[in-house]
């Protein structure tokens, strides 16, 4: 608990559960923002259900790349993967000569990629974030003396205090590289090589649908998205390190001289190209790989985050709906006429409004019984005629049903006359009055009201 925060403590009847409330007055804590992990259920799923994270991502990555049987089996690790320069002789010399270099394994560096290896080179990283304007950075080798020292240092897990200037900007450059040069494999692995090959050729398509010479950027960034999200999780913090480094090198470059693409050519063969292979096992692939990873240093702040899909499709996972869903299927959820792949959230919606309509139409149906009984006990009108009528044009919506008695009309001590035939026949019969009956009574009206005007005029007449 922070300072200055009391604790308001509050027991609820005479259980003992007790509910703390923390306040915090420190005015530095409340100014900060509250930070949400967008990919939370992204990471959840990875760490709980990885076969099932495994298979969500790989089959959204051949949606976007075309990988044949063999490579899909070895991005998946269900095969050995097959680099080029395996079976030539021609480089063995220099590929022994390098395996040599690796034989002689340290804490840190030629052992596996472990987060205690991460936190010491991370101390590299640290440092080379100060100095950036160094010119020559990663070209310019440094002190191979002062390397050796720190690299035992690193190795022996001694604590270095890289800015007390025992060391140059460029003797920490080269230990980077070298020490991403002497990992068992590349930093992206062996079997997401082929992978890499294909996200290079990603081209735009013109109007005709031909395939342009100009990169799909999209695309691209999309699938190295995919692709980072099944890294080993030690590479992927590593790779997410280094990138932001080189990022903020090349921004630099007005100083230091080095462009994304220099950078590129130094980080190329230590990260992406397959181990014990020359540049002459990679022939035509070198201009691909060295411009995959300018791609990727220029475009680093994106390609750590997962694609918008695969965040819902991870957060549906754990809300009880479908686990295994592309970006395809996603696009159908907008669609109107898939109602199977309705998510749980418009299932519950619409049973909530199929329940209000219901309550609605109870409502309106016993509003229009009371309205049906106050027109009976109206006393006759022609606004009391109107309203029957309207009545007995919807018999079935308006009226209520036979079940529920009409009150009947209090008797009037009045004589007999045409409105009072109305009344009884009202009191005598149901509640619905058919059309022929209202009719035939309006008739006997209407004569007894000629037959009285009659009498009235000839009284008229005579008295005058």
């Amino acid at each position: 608990m922070a300072a200055g925060a009391p604790a308001v403590g509050a027991r609820r009847g005479g259980s003992d559960a007790i509910c703390n409330l923390v306040i915090c007055n420190e005015s530095s804590l409340r100014s900060q923002p509250i930070i949400f992990n967008p990919d939370f259920f992204v990471e959840k799923l990875r760490h709980e259900k990885p076969e099932v994270f495994t298979e969500l991502v790989v089959s959204n990555i051949t949606r976007l790349i075309d990988l044949p049987g063999a490579e899909l089996a070895q991005l998946m690790g269900e095969e050995d993967p097959k680099l080029p320069g395996a079976n030539s002789t021609a480089s063995g010399f220099f590929r022994s000569l390098m395996s040599l270099k690796r034989k002689e394994k340290g804490v840190v560096f030629g052992s596996p990629l472990t987060e205690e290896g991460i936190a010491q080179v991370s101390q590299l990283i640290e440092y080379l974030h100060k100095n950036l304007r160094a010119e020559g950075l990663f070209r310019v080798p440094g002190n191979s003396i002062r390397q050796q020292i720190l690299k035992d240092a690193l190795n022996s897990g001694t604590d270095i205090d890289l800015d007390s200037g025992e060391f140059h900007s460029n003797d920490v450059a080269t230990l980077l590289k070298m020490f991403l040069g002497e990992l068992p494999e590349p930093l992206l692995t062996h079997k997401h090589f082929h992978a890499h090959l294909k996200i290079a050729d990603l081209m735009l398509f013109d109007e005709k649908g031909n395939k342009t010479s100009t990169p799909d950027k999209e695309r691209q960034i999309e699938a190295l998205q995919l692709l980072f999200l099944i890294l080993p999780a030690p590479n992927r913090s590593l790779l997410k390190l280094l990138l932001d480094l080189l990022y903020q090198t090349a921004k630099k470059q007005d100083k230091n001289k080095m462009s994304a693409h220099n950078l590129a050519l130094m980080f190329a063969p230590h990260i992406l190209w397959p181990r014990n292979v020359t540049a002459n096992d990679l022939q035509e692939n070198i201009t691909k790989l060295n411009n995959g990873v300018t791609f990727m240093i220029k475009h680093s702040q994106k390609l750590f985050k997962a694609p918008s899909y695969i965040r819902e499709c991870a957060r549906l996972h754990y809300l009880g709906s479908r686990a295994h869903t592309s970006k395809d299927d996603l696009d159908l959820l907008t669609s109107p006429g898939s109602k199977e792949l309705q998510p749980l959230k418009s299932q519950k919606r619409s049973r909530l409004d199929s329940c209000h309509q219901e309550e609605t139409q109870q409502r309106t149906e016993e509003a229009l019984r009371e309205l049906f009984r106050h027109v009976h006990n109206m006393p006759d009108s022609a606004k009391k005629k109107k309203l029957i009528r309207q009545f007995n044009k919807h018999p079935s919506a308006l009226t209520p049903s036979s079940d529920v008695a009409t009150p009947p009309a209090p008797r009037r001590t009045r004589s007999r006359s045409f409105s009072g035939l109305i009344k009884l026949q009202k009191c005598g019969s149901p509640a619905h009055v058919s059309q022929g009956k209202l009719k035939s009574l309006e008739g006997q009206k209407e004569e007894s009201c000629r037959r009285v005007r009659a009498h009235l005029l000839s009284k008229d007449s005579s008295s005058l």
